[in-house]
């Protein structure tokens, strides 16, 4: 999606009967999810069956017309397919193969497959999530800050080849991710053997910072820093607390949560006639305000809304169905003439191609990962 927003020619090859993510969480007549919608605007679909011999000339092919090759398979399944980076540098030297994975390219887990939970498990991040028991976040933060580092990886690869002339390999997995996303509390851990607890809302580091009950709902207080502080403690009516040594720093205000709490119920109790952050008619419309309208994403009762989060560069925006450029994108492979009449950039020249490989052989269904996050 990244890639394809910037303005890249993306081609999603998958396997004949599509993937399973395309019908997670229903939103259209047709049975699409809403994550499905918006993470495979902008891009080109083709259905590709491995098992046939065929099928290896379009790799070629495809890979031949391609800068980027995302592949969201295990090694020895690139290997067999002959999607590995010496067998695409046969085919085209200068390629650059972006590898997505759970476990990485190496290391005794290489080749199993995993979802954001289980990266979310294995990185510690689920312990230090929730009240009482372990916790999975939400929203698949692995999943999509996989496909962010990716993505960022594809660009500095891309323009290190326009400065060298030289392709490489970009490797994203689940568990680095992870494992990047909580560095400041496995440093801690690592150099001081502090071994943090969950906290529901609350923060490890600072004060206030927690969700808070009011009369008509729940608000969020967020505070870093001695000057916010201070701020924070004369709005409350307690400027006794600014010079209160078990208040001095931003660790110590967060040792001493429970009393910062107590005050912030007690107020946000008192100042009841305030509108609730949590909950209020204000936060819809901020987020109704930073949707747009997927055009063609059509269910019987309208329209379906997506998010832009960054400014979109493509004029694409459709995730339609399964293999519906066929006939265009094989184009590329020297099988049709006719390329898609939006497969090009406003200035006339021919845009950065991508083509993503997810799954398409039926025996590595399973493993998901994260390449339609780009």
């Amino acid at each position: 999606m990244l890639l394809a927003d910037m303005g890249a020619d993306v081609i999603r090859v998958d396997r004949r009967q599509g993937s399973e993510d395309r019908y997670t969480g229903p939103v259209t007549d047709g049975g699409e999810g809403g994550a499905f919608l918006s993470l495979n605007r902008n891009k080109r679909s083709l259905t590709l069956d491995t098992s046939k011999p065929a099928s290896r000339e379009i790799i070629r092919r495809l890979a031949e017309g391609a800068d980027v090759v995302v592949a969201n398979l295990p090694i020895a399944v690139l290997n067999k397919m002959g999607l590995d980076y010496e067998s695409l540098r046969a085919i085209k030297p200068d390629i650059i193969l972006a590898r997505v994975s759970t476990f990485g390219p190496d290391g005794p887990y290489a080749n199993r497959l995993g979802f954001d939970t289980i990266a979310q498990a294995m990185s510690g991040a689920m312990s230090l999530t929730g009240f009482d028991t372990p916790t999975r976040a939400g929203v698949s933060f692995e999943d999509y800050g996989t496909a962010l580092h990716t993505a960022f990886g594809v660009m500095v690869a891309l323009y290190h080849r326009a400065r060298t002339g030289e392709g490489q390999i970009v490797d994203g997995s689940l568990l680095s991710t992870g494992v990047t996303f909580m560095q400041a509390l496995l440093a801690e851990r690592s150099v001081k053997g502090i071994e943090r607890r969950r906290r529901g809302n609350a923060a490890f580091f600072i004060a206030p910072a927690d969700a808070y009950r009011t009369r008509d709902g729940w608000i969020v207080v967020q505070v870093i820093g001695p000057e916010m502080f201070a701020r924070w403690a004369r709005l409350v009516g307690r400027e006794e607390l600014i010079g209160d040594p078990r208040f001095a720093d931003d660790l110590a205000r967060a040792d001493h949560r429970e009393t910062i709490t107590e005050v912030n119920e007690c107020v946000a109790c008192e100042a009841h006639n305030r509108p609730s952050v949590c909950g209020s008619r204000s936060r819809t419309r901020t987020r109704r305000a930073r949707a747009r309208t997927a055009r063609g994403a059509r269910r019987s009762a309208g329209e379906v809304p997506r998010v832009i989060g960054i400014r979109r560069l493509s004029g694409r925006s459709k995730a339609g169905p399964v293999g519906r450029h066929r006939g265009s994108a094989v184009g590329h492979t020297g099988q049709h003439q006719a390329p898609c009449p939006d497969a090009r950039r406003a200035d006339g020249r021919n845009p950065t191609r991508a083509w993503l490989l997810d799954r398409t052989n039926r025996g590595v269904a399973g493993g998901r990962g994260s390449v339609n996050r780009r």
